[in-house]
């Protein structure tokens, strides 16, 4: 039975209102799931994306029939034209759908949702719009799911503006969620060129895969609405096998073979998933293996690892899928820039890339969308036989994202001295944001110009030592070092010796000790005030070094580590043989006056050299071989001597001071 539409469709630019009317309504109706209800809004959508286009006119539901369902949960027909309309968009769309796919909603939800959407115009209605709806409500579906989706879409757009695609270059995103690098890059390229026809370069150039099929359809729904045209995107696993997905490819372009991309843009899943185990994966990557070096040389082994983080193979497999000469932009966690357990990681990518650009994302980028991790982004350029030397990269910090860092990611706007928000010259709030300042640093980098702001600066590869990150090379930090260096200061390891061997105590079970923690330091006085009574059996697994008078502990773990509050303390004949955490490391055996060390431990040059060396993101911490090269600077002996009388003065009276408030308290008891 065709229909007449007694209406006709119309712009809608509040359809995320609608969406939420109809996610309440099943929500409250139908007791789906978060995941079925994003199924059957998903096939909603592609129903109604085929209706408009076919101008078929059946994705409606009349009055009557409306009424009709409500008395009845009944209508025959309504129910028997979206049914027939579903297999049309099934043949239509035949790598979307399965080929028993039903609409699974109760006859009312259905009728409900028909009822919103049936006079409007879903290809018409802006991007504005749709992107709204798409980004507060299926991508709201998405963090509720998997949470390993969406990317900030002011993250989307500054890696596109980075990597700035041309027309006639291929691009693809391996892990590409709901699309956003995709149809960033689509926008991108139709800006800079009018000419370009977007439904031919989104059939012939953009490609996308994913492994959760929900997702992939929701990808490939926003390119159609954007573009109209065939969308590449197909639901696999991307760190299979790579011949399969060159042929998945090669398929869709009717192609014999096809080989690699002008462009990657992702961000692979992180920290969600767990690692790799299955060893026919792992075989198809070289950081599937063990390898073994140090400093600036590493070898792969033969040997496979028992398993490997996905984020890592996905570096991999996205070289892989590059031409000689193809640009890679990844999202990436800190800790692969700066861990020293992921030295050879870096070291592999100095051989496989030119290091293009490197830029640290704020704490709160990824917080509205479902997670705190830190991350950066990683921009690189392939060059399998990589025999430069000498060339210069971009880095940046990203300090101003435009939003804050709570759950709806609430925009913030620039405001003038007075507290009012400042317009632009249509009236428009200005976003207080700097990815577009990094972004014209990064313009003027390409042209050779010196960079050192507050935001950007570049250094030579021949500079760039086992780490990627941003605060380890920044401008202040280097001319420290570099001010260290020239007084002539003196590793800490030359002056000191780090005791890293575990008490014997540990070995009697059933032995009494007292344990300092971290917690347990006053950090402003250099004193230990308080030590827990364990028996040995019961003692944290952290708990690692024995304590003698004279030693010096200094922490080298947790959030407070390079900062104010970091901890270090002297230790006192009361605190002899106490069990600490190793947390700490514990200074022993000086070459120098150990209250000067103490003095120097509170300065700025060391909790910025601390600050500098840290890696991790859920727990910081310094490593041993980093803490051994901290710098000390050595005044003269005059000096030496000056400072340490006046620092073990300050000491003893704070220890007489206690010792007097605790004299009082006995004797008024």
């Amino acid at each position: 039975m065709n229909l007449t539409l007694t209406f006709e469709l119309s712009k809608e630019d509040n359809l995320l209102k609608r969406f939420e009317e109809i996610h309440n309504y099943i929500y409250a109706n139908d007791g789906l799931s978060t995941q079925q209800m994003l199924e059957e809004i998903i096939k909603i959508l592609f129903i109604k994306i085929y209706d408009e286009n076919k101008i078929s006119n059946q994705f409606q539901i009349s009055a009557d029939e409306l009424n009709h369902l409500k008395q009845s949960n009944s209508a025959t027909t309504f129910v028997k034209r979206i049914s027939n309309l579903l297999e049309e968009t099934k043949k239509e769309f035949r790598d979307v759908f399965e080929v028993d796919e039903k609409i699974r909603l109760s006859n009312t939800a259905l009728g409900f949702t028909i009822n919103k959407l049936q006079n409007i115009s879903l290809v018409d209605s802006s991007n504005d719009a749709k992107g709204l709806a798409f980004q507060k409500f299926l991508a709201h579906q998405e963090k509720d799911g998997r949470g390993q989706f969406f990317t900030p879409e002011p993250v989307i757009d500054f890696c596109v503006e980075i990597i700035q695609p041309k027309p006639n270059e291929t691009m693809i995103d391996p892990a590409c969620g709901s699309g956003g690098f995709l149809i960033s890059s689509l926008k991108h390229l139709l800006k800079n060129n009018p000419k370009i026809k977007a439904e031919n370069f989104v059939t012939k150039y953009l490609f996308g895969l994913d492994i959760n099929k929900s997702i992939a359809r929701i990808a490939k729904m926003k390119l159609l609405l954007e573009a109209n045209g065939q969308a590449n995107i197909f639901c696999t696993n991307s760190l299979e096998d790579l011949d399969e997905i060159k042929l998945i490819i090669s398929g869709a372009l009717q192609k014999k073979s096809f080989d690699s991309f002008d462009i990657v843009l992702t961000n692979p899943p992180f920290g969600t998933l767990g690692k790799i185990t299955n060893a026919k994966t792992l075989s198809q990557y070289d950081l599937g293996y063990k390898w073994t070096g140090s400093g600036n040389e590493f070898y792969k082994t033969k040997t496979l690892r028992d398993g490997q983080s996905s984020e890592i193979l996905f570096i991999e497999r996205c070289l892989q899928l590059l031409k000689e000469g193809g640009r890679l932009g990844i999202v990436l966690p800190n800790g692969h820039f700066e861990n020293p357990s992921l030295d050879y990681l870096r070291f592999y990518l100095k051989q496989k890339a030119n290091i293009v650009a490197i830029v640290n994302l704020p704490q709160e980028t990824f917080i509205p969308y479902g997670t705190g991790v830190k991350t950066s982004l990683l921009f690189l350029e392939k060059e399998t036989a990589n025999t430069k030397t000498i060339y210069p990269i971009f880095f940046s910090k990203i300090k101003k994202p435009g939003y804050q860092g709570n759950k709806n990611g609430t925009p913030i706007y620039k405001k003038d001295k007075y507290g009012m928000t400042i317009k632009d010259k249509s009236g428009s709030q200005i976003l207080d944001e700097d990815f577009s300042i990094v972004v014209e640093e990064y313009k003027a980098f390409q042209k050779k110009q010196t960079i050192n702001s507050d935001n950007s600066f570049s250094i030579n590869f021949n500079e760039l030592n086992g780490r990627f990150d941003y605060d380890f090379y920044s401008p202040e930090n280097r001319k420290m070092i570099s001010g260290l260096e020239d007084k002539d200061a003196k590793r800490l390891c030359e002056i000191a010796d780090i005791i890293k061997v575990k008490s014997k105590k540990l070995n009697q079970s059933d032995k009494s000790v007292e344990y300092v923690e971290l917690s347990d330091i006053n950090t402003h006085s250099f004193e230990i005030i308080n030590t827990t009574n364990y028996s040995v059996h019961e003692l944290p697994s952290r708990a690692s070094y024995e304590l003698r008078t004279g030693d010096i502990i200094t922490a080298v773990a947790g959030n407070s580590v390079g900062t104010e509050k970091h901890a270090t303390a002297l230790v006192t004949e009361e605190f002899e043989g106490c069990i600490c955490t190793n947390g700490f490391r514990v200074l022993r055996n000086f070459k120098i006056d150990p209250y000067y060390l103490l003095y120097f431990f509170k300065s700025e040059s060391f909790l910025k050299q601390i600050f500098m060396y840290r890696t991790g993101a859920a727990i910081p911490n310094i490593s041993d071989p980093d803490l051994a090269n901290i710098l000390i600077n050595i005044p003269s002996d005059k000096v030496i001597k000056q400072i340490s009388a006046k620092m073990k003065k300050a000491f003893e009276l704070r220890q007489e001071s206690r010792k007097q408030i605790e004299s009082i308290n006995l004797e008024l008891t």
